[in-house]
């Protein structure tokens, strides 16, 4: 048994508590025996420590007394720790009308063995279990032998030690029994420190396994059945226990379809463009897909992103059910139903802020304004390019509660795009010959170019069994060669059913108008149609770890084209978290 944690048994209050009952005073107290609850007790754990400490697997019981464990082992390495009183008047909750108040006063000042919260409470009213009033009962005769070993045992009475005696014979078993598992789970915890992958990083993943094929028309010749898979594996870091520093390694061979229209000719499209086609390069290759980091400074929450950056990451969506994660395996199958587009527009390296402000009223909750700035060319040096002078997006966005069931962002980004690019690259330089979403008309710039984009964003929750959200955006491009100018709009909506049929399933709908662009040079190739989309999915919880999710997204008029065939895909994805 180690002096570190039986020093921590002492001091915790639920047990000193129970050492009033060594005075004739106490023993009068009030029977209680309700478990303490463990939400009420200071806690001082290392990052992601419990979760370490979970990944043993052992019983309830033992899972309480292990995580009492870690706690006591990081005594004093936080502000949260209890601190020895001398007085009882220390406590800002005794009094001496107290019906214990000369009880505690002469265990504080005869006997030094009662200490309290950091804020001066002692919370004397928790009720306590007989494993702590045994662990106390030792704590008073360590005291007890302490006194005498130091030549002041006069301070100590015999009726005191008899006393002392008979509650050390009746609960001697309690005692012996919460020795036994204590020091075995010291043990296991020492084990579990010297194998562990880190104090302050835990492991996160999440893998794909998706079938999936077009139907209709060209498109459905020009398209073979596929099984993809794409892998995110994610070390999230901890510091302070408020901030996280995110390392993802991403692997995917996954390749979106390619849409023909009537003449047999590709539509360079990101119209069928699922989410998880999204990062990764192709054939497995492994490459680190997002390196970012978060933390708060006072109200504010930083964002600092180093690669991989997405405005997505810290910016509201408002889209619930359909957004995951940017791009994860549990939303919508589209790149298009799971967020704004205007999120897409740009990304890569750079800085955004949260800034709350304002209490609000009975109807307007707390809001907050967020800024960010990302540029997808931020790592090279070479002329045109860099953090400034290349590729980037500048967001600002009003958020706001309205109730509990409403929240509502205004967006506006402005970017620049050099030659070459698309307007909706998601700063990833692999997809910038389409696009993450959207039509080619869209996305294609094949100038540099400049843009003003304004989006609204909407999520009302009826009730906990319904959600609908919706957005709408709207794009100013000014090219910088001759008919390059250009609007882009797109908009759409959905309905989603949260524990359809079981808890933690999903049933979605979602409809709009893929990005779409009008101007002389879309009107001057007959293409000024609109881009219809609809897509349904069901997601079905396997387990807290697995879920399944077949859907169908139906594209109408792809390539901004009515005379070309409509576009079926159907998929059965199936999404693996740990």
């Amino acid at each position: 048994m180690s002096n570190l944690l039986w020093k921590s048994l002492v001091v915790s209050p639920a047990v000193l508590g129970a050492t009033l009952l060594v005075s004739a005073t106490a023993i009068a107290a009030p029977n209680a025996s309700t478990e303490v609850s463990t939400t009420e007790q200071p806690v001082a754990v290392e990052v992601a420590q419990p979760e370490i400490l979970a990944q043993a697997a052992p019983t309830n019981n033992d899972s309480k007394v292990l995580d009492q464990v870690n706690r006591y082992s990081n005594e004093g390495k936080t502000n949260n720790s209890l601190s020895q009183v001398t007085s009882v008047s220390q406590f800002s909750d005794v009094q001496p009308t107290d019906w214990a108040f000369q009880a505690l006063q002469s265990l504080v000042e005869r006997y030094g063995c009662i200490a309290g919260y950091p804020n001066g409470t002692y919370r004397g009213n928790r009720a306590l279990t007989r494993y702590e009033f045994a662990a106390g009962l030792n704590a008073c005769l360590d005291r007890v032998n302490e006194l005498i070993a130091t030549a002041t045992a006069d301070l100590v009475t015999k009726q005191d030690l008899a006393t002392l005696q008979r509650l050390q014979e009746e609960f001697s078993a309690e005692l012996a029994t919460l020795r036994g598992r204590v020091d075995a789970l010291e043990a296991r915890t020492a084990e579990l420190e010297a194998n562990q992958f880190s104090t302050t990083t835990k492991l996160v993943g999440e893998a794909i396994f998706a079938v999936s094929d077009v139907f209709g028309g060209n498109s459905g010749e020009r398209n073979n059945t596929v099984f993809q898979d794409r892998v995110r594996l994610g070390l999230q870091t901890s510091f302070t226990g408020r901030d996280v520093l995110t390392t993802r390694l991403t692997a995917s061979n996954a390749t979106p379809f390619t849409l023909q229209n009537n003449a047999g000719t590709d539509i360079n499209s990101a119209e069928p463009l699922q989410t998880y086609n999204v990062g990764g390069t192709g054939g497995n290759s492994i490459v680190v897909d997002r390196l970012t980091y978060e933390a708060p400074v006072g109200p504010v929450q930083v964002y600092l992103a180093a690669a991989g950056g997405k405005h997505s990451h810290y910016a509201a969506v408002n889209n619930p059910y359909f957004f995951d994660k940017t791009d994860g395996g549990n939303g919508a199958l589209s790149t298009f139903a799971s967020e704004n587009p205007i999120y897409r527009i740009g990304g890569g390296a750079g800085i955004a802020f949260n800034i709350p402000f304002g209490q609000g009223g009975s109807i307007i909750k707390p809001s907050s304004i967020t800024v960010g700035y990302l540029a997808s060319e931020a790592d090279s040096p070479t002329s045109g390019e860099g953090l400034f002078n290349g590729n980037y997006a500048a967001l600002g966005q009003l958020n706001f509660g309205i109730g509990d069931r409403l929240a509502v962002a205004a967006t506006y980004v402005h970017s620049y795009n050099g030659a070459g690019s698309s307007l909706f690259d998601n700063g990833e330089q692999n997809n910038i010959a389409t696009g993450v979403v959207g039509t080619s008309f869209a996305n294609n710039l094949p100038n540099a170019s400049s843009s003003n984009s304004y989006g609204l964003s909407a999520a009302f929750r009826p009730s906990d069994k319904l959600s609908i959200s919706g957005f709408i955006s709207y794009s100013d491009v000014t090219g910088f060669g001759a008919g390059d100018d250009r609007e882009v709009w797109s908009y759409g909506g959905g309905i989603a059913l949260p524990d359809f049929g079981k808890k933690g399933n999903v049933l979605g709908i979602f409809g709009g108008v893929q990005p779409y662009s009008i101007g002389r040079f879309s009107v001057s190739q007959g293409n000024n149609d609109l881009p219809f989309q609809v897509e349904g999915f069901y997601k079905y919880r396997v387990s807290d770890n697995i879920s399944i999710t077949p859907g169908v997204i139906w594209l109408s008029s792809p390539g901004q084209n009515d005379n070309n065939d409509d576009a079926f895909i159907g998929t059965l994805r199936t999404t693996f978290t740990f």
